[in-house]
């Protein structure tokens, strides 16, 4: 096996997940979309509360820390919760009553309606993101939500449903994080401008 090789064409894959992505005007639709709803969310004074399970756990920590801090420009810090860094919280949760219950009961705490729930799932079916979504929807948040394959449950309980083009989890999670970027620079320049 000529490793080398190997390494070109597993960036080859992601980069053929990416330009499918880039063609598809649903797909740019929905970045785009996702980012104008949190610019407005957060000039109304709402929050966005982002969640996720694995890697889109890491993900929604990445985009709290790109909007709280800053991503490319120096501007004021904007609201933005990973409800995956409480450990004392998801732990108990996840003991006092079950897993699936680690995101909803945050979002039932710390949601109010116009925040935004960014919702994280590379198959759109983990049962925690979605009861998560629910909860969200229960208590009039807006549903933005970063999945993958078909989209599974989540996409049909997010008012926009950003859907990578790939049924491999990789090529999934590779989108997500340039969806994220994209995102968050729309986001920094609404309010640099």
């Amino acid at each position: 096996m000529d490793v080398e090789q190997r390494v070109r064409d597993l960036f080859k894959e992601s980069v053929r997940a990416k330009e499918a992505f880039r063609e598809d005007e649903g797909c740019v639709r929905a970045v785009s979309s996702a980012a104008e709803a949190i610019a407005g969310c957060l000039k109304r004074g709402g929050q966005i509360l982002v969640f996720g399970n694995g890697g889109s756990a890491a993900d929604s920590q990445h985009l709290a820390a790109e909007l709280v801090v800053r991503f490319e420009s120096d501007r004021k810090a904007l609201p933005c919760i990973s409800l995956n860094v409480n450990n004392s919280v998801l732990t108990a949760a996840g003991n006092d009553y079950s897993f699936e219950e680690i995101f909803s009961r945050q979002i039932e705490a710390l949601g109010r309606p116009g925040d935004i729930a960014f919702a994280i799932s590379t198959s759109g079916n983990s049962p925690n993101v979605t009861k998560g979504a629910r909860a969200a929807r229960e208590k009039g948040l807006k549903v933005i939500s970063l999945t993958g394959k078909s989209g599974g449950a989540l996409a049909a309980l997010s008012d926009i449903a950003v859907i990578a083009p790939s049924e491999v989890t990789a090529r999934i999670q590779e989108v997500h994080i340039t969806a994220i970027h994209a995102i968050c620079k729309l986001v920094e320049e609404a309010f640099t401008k």
